[in-house]
This record gives structure tokens, sequence and C-alpha cells, in this order.
């Protein structure tokens, strides 16, 4: 669309959401929407509100599995229940030295060890509250807290990296897992247990569990009688459990105010419970996802915070978003292949990585801009000019040049990144999530997709394990991928004989096989196995 200045500003005027209270601020003008298209969606917001409500309620919210969703709820009495007195004191003792390792030294580290939003939550809050070097602070500097590091994945290397740093007789390691059976938290329990042994320090007096009652984990921990375990609600899923005991203890340990951040989340709780449409940060942003994707997630979703402390937004939003909406099939079943993608970076980094692409490229995104106003330092440039005023100025300039060719554009700002603010800018996108849900009519709260692969990948486990027994009886034989197939009678798993038999080569030293396996390329024929 095409306006004159008066009309972008009246139009700011009237697409424009703010928060007195807390200078939290929203501008949807740059979005390319019609009044009359954002009627339309607007009738349909009392069904949406009204379907919100029943989460709160604690109606069933999660048909599939048959779960209430209780994370907006939960966090408002949280810091007044025994499980938030229990961290803190937990956490105290640990900071003061009360509680110490197995031989009598105080504790310097905390490995986090979880995946998906047992991490990203607790990442996202670490970098944004303490900065990407408060790891290498002095011990007083961190006023006694923990250093903290993350296992997120089921890669060797993050775990040889971590003990590359971290001292098994100075190192607490939390373990989150709300099933406690997530197998890639279990496969780096059990290679942080294998460390510790090696160490010669006794794993069970380093740590502590967050998962449900009655779980695996749960057991283990309890019968190895473990520092300490933590009660996780079924009712909260991973993606939204940061404002829980799962985001509490990680940040805690590192000395994050976390009832200051669950104060910021639940006032904008507060904000988004309102049922008047334009009045609702949460539904008004849900509202522009839907239109600007034309309800069916046409558009990418980019998300650019101009503070280097937010980089990891787009990361956490891409599990919350891209997890919650992307649902092959809706609430009656129909297949409705919905979702957004979420990509971002941080500006005005991202002026020189992708914004080339959406200024001249495709037209198939919107942007949303995260402004923080308040600079780290005075830092003056020139006579008036501050260097926070140059991140302005290249926030504004590239969103006016965007707008300028009819992209779409969302400018969010907050006053500063802090514990309320962070808490605000989380709970704005678990509501505005949840709305959008409501509008395409899926289940926001299961992850179909997720368990699919997790039965896919136990496939290739359960090959590996048939494939090694017939290896160990082979005896010697050389061949290509397709001549150990035909020659062990699995033809029909040639693919992921391939991937399994480089792997076992290329880390014969590291594992106990009863038969050595090695590789050589051959030109004619490709890579060439020899089973000894």
């Amino acid at each position: 669309m095409s306006l004159n200045q008066q009309m972008w500003i009246d139009r700011c005027h009237k697409y424009s959401y703010i928060d007195g209270e807390s200078g939290f601020q929203v501008n949807f003008a740059g979005m390319n929407f019609q009044e009359a298209d954002l009627l339309a969606v607007e009738s349909r917001i009392p069904a949406v509100h009204a379907e919100m409500q029943k989460i709160e309620l604690g109606e069933i919210k999660n048909p599939d599995e048959n779960r209430k969703v209780t994370h907006f709820t939960d966090r408002s009495a949280y810091t007044g229940g025994q499980e938030f007195a229990d961290v803190e004191e937990f956490v105290e003792a640990i900071r003061t030295g009360a509680i110490k390792g197995s031989k009598g030294q105080k504790f310097e580290s905390a490995i986090i060890n979880g995946i998906g939003g047992s991490a990203l939550g607790p990442q996202l809050v670490q970098m944004a509250i303490n900065g990407p070097y408060w790891n290498e602070l002095s011990e007083a500097k961190r006023n006694g807290y923990l250093k903290i590091y993350f296992l997120d994945n089921t890669d060797t290397a993050g775990g040889v990296d971590v003990f590359e740093v971290c001292d098994p007789a100075t190192t607490l390691v939390v373990n989150i897992s709300k099933s406690g059976g997530t197998q890639e938290t279990k496969n780096n329990m059990i290679f942080c247990m294998e460390k510790y042994a090696e160490a010669g320090v006794d794993f069970a007096k380093h740590a502590c569990a967050i998962t449900m009652q009655g779980s695996e984990l749960d057991l283990f921990a309890r019968k190895n009688n473990w520092l300490k375990v933590f009660d996780m609600a079924d009712s909260i899923g991973g993606r939204t459990s940061v404002t829980s005991v799962v985001g509490h203890l990680p940040a805690a340990l590192a000395g994050v105010d976390f009832k200051t951040f669950l104060s910021g989340a639940c006032h904008m709780d507060g904000l988004t419970r309102n049922s008047q449409f334009d009045c609702n940060p949460a539904y008004m942003l849900a509202a522009m996802w839907y239109m600007a994707g034309n309800g069916k997630g046409d558009r990418n979703m980019v998300i650019v915070p101009y503070s280097d402390r937010l980089i990891l937004m787009s990361r956490y939003l891409q599990q919350l978003v891209m997890e919650s909406l992307g649902k092959e099939l809706d609430l009656d079943g129909n297949v409705v292949n919905q979702g957004l993608n979420v990509f971002g970076n941080k500006g005005g980094t991202d002026a020189h990585a992708f914004i080339q692409q959406l200024n001249d490229g495709r037209d198939d995104f919107f942007v949303t801009f995260i402004e923080v106003l308040e600079d780290a330092a005075k830092a003056p440039i020139a006579p008036g000019i501050a260097m926070g005023d140059y991140l302005h100025g290249f926030m504004i300039g590239l969103s006016n040049a965007l707008r300028n060719k009819n992209r779409n554009v969302i400018e969010m700002r907050l006053e500063k990144v802090d514990e309320f603010n962070l808490g605000m800018l989380i709970a704005l996108y678990e509501r505005a999530v949840a709305a959008y849900a409501e509008f395409i009519h899926i289940n926001a709260f299961h992850q179909p997709g997720v368990q699919a692969y997790k039965l896919a990948s136990k496939d290739v486990i359960k090959l590996l394990t048939n494939l090694e027994d017939k290896l160990a009886k082979l005896g010697a034989f050389s061949g290509t991928v397709s001549e150990f197939a035909a020659k062990l009678e699995l033809t029909d798993n040639e693919f992921e004989l391939d991937g399994i038999l480089a792997k076992l080569a290329m880390n014969a030293e590291r594992r106990d096989l009863a038969f050595g396996i090695s590789r050589t390329w051959n030109n004619d024929k490709g890579w060439i196995y020899t089973v000894k």
C-alpha cells in the first residue's frame, strides 16, 4: 500500500498498542492489511477468546493426550508455592557452599542437561540477562553463583567440550526431562556419569533432576539418592516450561531474579486476557500472522531483535511457534498441513546477512523488529550522537525501506532487557501462538511429528544392534554397501545400512565391537567396506 506521511502517521496511531505501565509497545501499521480484512478477523475473536478462557479454567485443551494446559495459570501461583521456596533454598545453599560436592569442594559450575524446551528457554534467559561472557567472570563478580553450560543434543562433541572446562568435583548436573525417558537427555546423563566415575567423583552427590513424579528419571534419581528432585507438571509442555521450575532452577543458579521474570510474564498475561481485540496485543499479533499468511502460513516469520542479548530469541521462537503450529491435521482430523516457518538474526548484523533478500528478494515473509530503548553504555560517537542511536537509525531505516517496497513489518519496543521485560516478551508469544492455533483450528499443545521421528529412530537403532550381531558372525568380507546388503539379506535396508556402516567404520576404535571394520574409496565402485 502506498501512503503519504500523514496517512502513515494516522495509521500508526490507530494500529499501535502501548502499555504505559511497562513501556511495552508494538506497531502493526506496517503490515499490509485493509480495515475490512481486520474486521473479518476481529469477528472471530469472541470464539478465540472463549477457547483461551477454557485453557485457564482447566478444561482439556490437549485432547490428543487428554491433558490440561496450565503454563499461564501455574506461573501466577508459582512464587507462593513450596517448590519455588525449595528451589531458592537449594540454590542459596549451593551459592554459599552450604551444599558442597562429594569431595568437599564448593560448586563452581552447572551443566544443564536437557533438549528442546528444557534447554532453549533456559539458554535464552541466561543469554538475555547475564550476557555471553558470564562464565568468564570471577566468582566474586558472579556473587557466588555458578557458571552455566548446556548439553542439549546427543552429540558426543558437546560432552567432550563441556568437560574440557568443567571439573566434575565442582560441577552440578541438572537433568531435565518431563517424561523422564527422553533419549537424548538420558544419553548425556550416562556420558556424565561415566566422566564422574573416571574422575573418582560420586555423581549422585552432584546430580539433581526436574521431571514428572513416577517417571523413569524420577525413580532413578530417588533410588540413587541424588541431591534433589524437583517435580514438573504433566500439564506444562516443554516449549512452554520456561516460566516453571524448568526455567527457574537454571536461572536461579546463575543469579537471575526469577520472581521478577515471572512478574513480567504475569503482567503480560493480564494484558492478553483482555477480550477486546484492539486492547489485546497477543490477539492482534496472532491476527497479523493469520492475515499475512492467508490463514495457511504462506509467509515466513522473521524475528530481528536489535539487541545482542536477544540473539537467541529467534531460536527460542522456532520451537515455540513451529512445534506448536506445524500440524498435519486439524482438530476435526482434516489434513491441513499448517505451520509458520521462523528464522532470524540480530539487528544490525542482519543488514550484513539476510536483509538483502528481504529487501530485494522474494516477498514471502513478514518481519518483526524488536527494539530495546535503553543503551548499555553512554558510548558517544559524535556530538549529540551515541552508538545506540546508530542501532536505532539502522532499524528505522530498514523498516522504512521495507515498507516502501510494500513488505510486511511489525515494530516492537521494550524499554530494556531485564527479567521483567523478557518475561513479558515470552508470555506475549506464548499467548499469540495459542490464539493463532484457535484461528486455524489445530491443537497447539501436542507434537505428533516429534514422536514420529523418535519411533523411526528406534527402528534404526534396532537395525544397528541386529547388524552388529550379523557382522560378528560374518567373518572376513569386503564389498560395497550393496554387496553387504545382499550378503546379510538386508536389501530392503540398503539406505540405512550405508549410514550405519559408515558410522561404524569411522568409529571402530571408539566402539567395543566383536569385529574390525574399515573403509576405502574406490573410484569405480565407491566405498569398499572390510570386516575382519
